[in-house]
């Protein structure tokens, strides 16, 4: 059943194998919705995981097959098999090939829906940590989620206000990304997100913030940065990705994107909505220029 605990803080599980008779876990993270959070305990009996509604693991979803993937505990640890599924199971993006154990943290993808593992020594902490972390990280991306998008942004401008020190924030859309789901399928869609979103971490600095906005769209705040400096780094995140290979599967593609980008140079009154909509319109100018390229 799924459960609403509360905690305060997220620490990043030590990544260790699962023995057993130690209690480990299957916590559903993606998609967001009514599923999110559900765990699954896995005991001697193996879980199956399909879309037939006698499977442990029932997930109505097209990308799922009707028998998907089997997770057992075994003496040397938590092992997850494919059941020659059409679309395949994965391991942090890795195709599973044969039996596969799985270490603590490790991410699960079926089909379309993540799961993450959890097998550590005090196993329920770690599911109360993983539902304070779903609260703030989009589980697709890995990217932090709206609401910390605006959390972070409204503690920014304040700081901004008060000390006089610059703030910007880019907005970023993916050009034609609808055309990418018609052609590939939503699968290679969904890759092509998360492939995206670990190309633009590589850019970005410890101390800003990157969030999906939503859908396609991303968002980047740039602590004590000015506009120049803000347009600059947009600059580097687009040619970054439009000089990258996205490749899923048997199939190539490329992607490119356009930015708005807006800046307060300190000491002036802005709420978050207006930053947002300053940003917003020069996306929209972006956008209208011709795309793949940044507007600040």
């Amino acid at each position: 059943m799924s459960e609403k605990p509360l905690t305060e803080t997220w620490v990043a599980p030590l990544r260790r194998a699962a023995v057993k008779d130690t209690p480990a876990y299957l916590v559903h993270i993606y998609p967001v919705g009514a599923m999110m959070g559900t765990r699954y305990v896995l005991k001697d009996k193996p879980l199956l995981i399909g879309r037939e509604h006698d499977c442990n693991v029932c997930i109505p979803e097209h990308s799922v097959s009707r028998r998907h993937a089997r997770v057992e505990m075994t003496p040397e640890g938590v092992v997850v098999t494919d059941l020659g599924s059409t679309n395949g199971t994965f391991v942090n993006d890795e195709p599973v090939r044969g039996p596969t154990r799985l270490a603590d943290g490790d991410y699960l993808r079926v089909g379309n829906c993540i799961f993450r593992f959890l097998a550590g020594g005090n196993v329920e902490a770690e599911y109360h940590e993983e539902i304070y972390r779903l609260t703030i990280i989009d589980a697709l991306t890995q990217a932090h989620n709206r609401r910390a998008l605006l959390e972070f942004l409204d503690r920014e401008l304040v700081r901004s206000q008060r000390h006089g020190r610059p703030v910007a924030l880019a907005l970023l859309d993916i050009d034609h990304f609808k055309s990418i789901n018609d052609q590939f399928g939503h699968l290679a869609g969904d890759f092509a997100l998360r492939e995206l979103a670990q190309l633009i971490r590589s850019v970005v600095r410890r101390e800003d913030l990157f969030a999906r906005y939503g859908g396609e769209e991303f968002a980047l705040v740039l602590v004590e940065t000015g506009l120049p400096q803000a347009a600059e780094v947009a600059e580097r995140i687009r040619r970054t990705i439009e000089g990258h290979v996205f490749r899923y599967e048997e199939s190539e593609f490329r992607l490119t994107v356009s930015i708005g980008v807006a800046a307060t140079p300190g000491g002036e009154e802005l709420t978050t909505t207006e930053m947002i909509r300053r940003a917003d319109e020069k996306l929209y100018q972006a956008k209208h220029s011709g795309r793949n390229r940044v507007q600040a």
